[in-house]
């Protein structure tokens, strides 16, 4: 098991592609990111069908459930890019209320917004919601973070700093409390 470093056995560290994320309403979605958080569509929507030729690869990973979805790419400023779902058929289930942290798998997607304040202004102003209070979390530093939610439910945490800055380092001079490895 590595611990610690950017070395593993494969060497460095592969980087991200993509975060797939699954929205009621497709359209609404891409013009949301859009607008909130400067995400490019780069294509789509398409349809996905099972019976179709062109999305075979689609019910065979999906199962037999799956009957049609429409998908579409969204690009960020450094290449990440986020995958919209919109199941037809099964249709999009609910979300859950709270953030889900209890729930397995990822629960919550985090962006870089330099000011967390207008991140959380733009997400509210449309339809989103702030989950959790502002949060200076490092003393001494400038880091701020704050959990939020997109109009359909998905957890978006947006911080400050690049992940690299805040956590490569740790701990931090300025904190007051000894951190707790396992």
């Amino acid at each position: 098991m590595a611990s610690g470093g950017a070395q593993g056995l494969m060497g460095p560290a592969l980087a991200v592609n993509h975060v797939g994320i699954t929205v009621p309403d497709i359209h609404a979605a891409i013009d949301w990111y859009a607008e909130v958080f400067g995400f490019h569509c780069i294509m789509g929507p398409r349809v996905l069908r099972a019976d179709s030729a062109a999305t075979a690869e689609t019910a065979s990973i999906l199962g037999p459930e799956f009957g049609m979805a429409y998908q579409a790419h969204l690009l960020s400023a450094n290449g990440v890019g986020l995958e919209l779902f919109q199941f037809v058929v099964p249709p999009v289930a609910d979300a859950e209320p709270g953030l889900g942290y209890e729930r397995r798998g990822p629960w919550h997607v985090c962006l870089t917004h330099p000011e967390v304040e207008d991140g959380v202004f733009r997400v509210v102003q449309n339809g989103g919601r702030q989950l959790s209070p502002l949060s200076d979390f490092v003393p001494g530093r400038p880091w701020r973070l704050v959990y939020c939610a997109d109009p359909w439910g998905t957890v978006l945490e947006l911080m400050s700093h690049s992940y690299a800055e805040v956590f490569a380092n740790w701990p931090q001079p300025g904190m007051q409390q000894e951190t707790e490895y396992i």
